[in-house]
This record gives structure tokens, C-alpha cells and sequence, in this order.
């Protein structure tokens, strides 16, 4: 009996902290093996440490989070004709995996640029949209999700002092090229975007203006068409591609066939007729002058 309270217990709590999701993914057609990996909440002393180490304060919500489960990892895979394939994947890194970006040396070779190096200047930035982050002092970084290979979520406090707290912080996204696209104002929007979208391949690349490739799209085509837009990007008008409707071609029923139409006779060309009219009143003015 226990062991069924303790079963009935975990799947609460699991629902709960997915939103739900485990069973949308359950009931899809072609998903296997949906697999939540638990883990125990984590300490306040490692939290309290964390914050001491970095000189960083978690957010409120990012801390009751990992109050409530050291990390989170929620895989789930799909079974294409008789092959297994792993698709989605949401990953948030425990605390003690929530490390600065390396700010080493990019290469093990003396004088070799570090990252900070590699930082761009203020005035190659985009006026519209909110500041970037940087890559040396004036930024402070720290990876929550490593994307598989693919980028890297970062939680990025920005103006920094050195010898001061901070206390702000943002949620973005780090492409393979070293480029910032900014995701959400807080780790609760993110929590909900990564729930939305499945953990599938790429979904990050969204928010950027290239896009995921084109076998995240079929992906997203596949399990996530309501939310899938395609290349928004393609559209003048920016707004998305796909379901839009245009009532004049689409409620127009079925065409009918044009009914022929009846053949009329020849008509004198005009020219042709005034000419004769022409000749005809010169020819009368020639008789009644005889």
C-alpha cells in the first residue's frame, strides 16, 4: 500500500512540476519512452553558497525551483517505421552545474584570445531590443542548459560591479557563433517557453533570426503544429506565413464552367462603314449637281 501511495505521490508531483506535459507526450502518436529523471531538492546552504561564490542573488523564483528539485531532465524519444530516435529533451542544470561560461582561453596556446577578447563593441549593437550581455566584467554568465551541442541557455546578470551584488538577471540564448538572442525577462518565462515547445531539437533557434534547421522543422511540423510557424521571416508583413486565410479564395465553393457563348455575325469594320457613308453622300452631292 505504501508503494502505491509513494507511486500516486510522484506522478502528482511530477504533473505538477511539468505542467502536465508528460501525459500530452504520452498520448502522441509515435512518442515512446517519456522519461523524468528525479532528483532531490537542493540544500539552502548550497544555495546560500552558490550566491557568496558568484557575488550573484538567485532570482526568487529560480531559487524555489531548485528548492523543489535540484534540476530538471525530461527526455522522450519517437519510433519512426522500426527505429528509435531520441527528439525532445529539456534540460536544467543543478546547482552545482550552474557554473560561469569559461572564461579561459579559447585555445591552450599563450597570448591566445579569451572570450572577452572576442567581445563586440557598443556601437556594433542593434539600437532596438534590450542590451546585450558582454563577455568580460560588465556581464556575469552562467549556463543552465548546454542545448546538446547546439548553444547554450544562459542566466546573464548585466551592469556589473565589481565587489557588488547583483541582482537582476535575464535568460538567453548563446548560438555555436558566439551571438546573443534574447529569450525571456525571467527563469519562470522560460521554465513555461521550454514546457511549450517539448524540449524539441533546436527550439531555441526560434527566437533567432535564422531559424532552426530544416530537420528541427519537420520535427516541430510533426508534434508541435499549432505553435509552429515556419520562417516568419520570409513574410513583408511580419506576421507568420502559415494559417492565414483569405476568405475570397477559400469560401468561393466550387467554379462553375463558363457557359459558351452564342456566336454573333460579322460586323462591318467602322472604318470600313464610314468609308462606304463616306463615298455614298459624295456620290448623292455629284447627282444633284447634274
Amino acid at each position: 500500500m505504501e508503494e502505491i501511495k509513494d507511486e500516486k505521490t510522484f506522478k502528482v508531483f511530477v504533473d505538477r512540476l511539468t505542467l502536465g506535459i508528460t501525459r500530452v507526450l504520452e498520448n502522441l502518436p509515435g512518442v515512446l519512452d517519456v522519461r523524468f529523471a528525479e532528483k532531490a531538492p537542493a540544500e539552502k546552504r548550497c544555495l546560500l553558497s552558490w550566491e557568496q561564490k558568484n557575488n550573484c542573488a538567485l532570482p526568487e523564483d529560480l531559487r524555489d525551483f531548485y528548492l523543489t528539485t535540484d534540476g530538471f531532465m525530461l527526455a522522450w524519444n519517437s519510433k519512426l517505421e522500426n527505429e528509435v530516435v531520441p527528439v525532445g529533451c529539456m534540460v536544467i542544470n543543478s546547482v552545482a552545474q550552474l557554473r560561469p561560461l569559461i572564461q579561459s582561453n579559447v585555445y591552450s596556446l599563450p597570448n591566445a584570445p579569451t572570450l572577452a577578447d572576442l567581445d563586440f563593441d557598443d556601437d556594433l549593437q542593434e539600437s532596438d531590443g534590450p542590451e546585450q550581455p558582454h563577455f568580460d566584467c560588465r556581464s556575469r554568465i552562467f549556463e543552465l542548459d548546454p542545448c546538446n551541442g547546439n548553444g547554450k541557455v544562459c542566466l546573464v546578470y548585466k551592469k556589473c560591479t565589481p565587489g557588488v551584488m547583483a541582482q537582476q538577471c535575464e535568460v538567453w540564448f548563446l548560438d555555436r557563433s558566439l551571438f546573443w538572442h534574447y529569450l525571456t525577462p525571467s527563469f519562470t518565462a522560460y521554465y513555461r517557453l521550454m514546457i511549450t515547445h517539448l524540449g524539441l531539437p533546436e527550439w531555441q533557434c526560434n527566437f533567432t533570426p535564422y531559424g532552426p534547421s530544416p530537420q528541427a522543422k519537420q520535427w516541430a511540423a510533426l508534434y508541435q503544429p499549432l505553435t509552429f510557424y515556419g520562417d516568419p521571416y520570409l513574410d513583408t508583413s511580419s506576421e507568420p506565413l502559415l494559417n492565414k486565410l483569405d476568405p475570397a479564395k477559400a469560401f468561393r465553393g466550387k467554379a462553375k464552367p463558363p457557359t459558351p457563348k452564342k456566336k454573333q455575325p460579322a460586323q462591318v469594320p467602322a472604318s470600313g462603314g464610314s468609308t462606304a457613308k463616306g463615298q455614298g453622300v459624295s456620290w448623292r452631292h455629284s447627282v444633284t449637281k447634274r
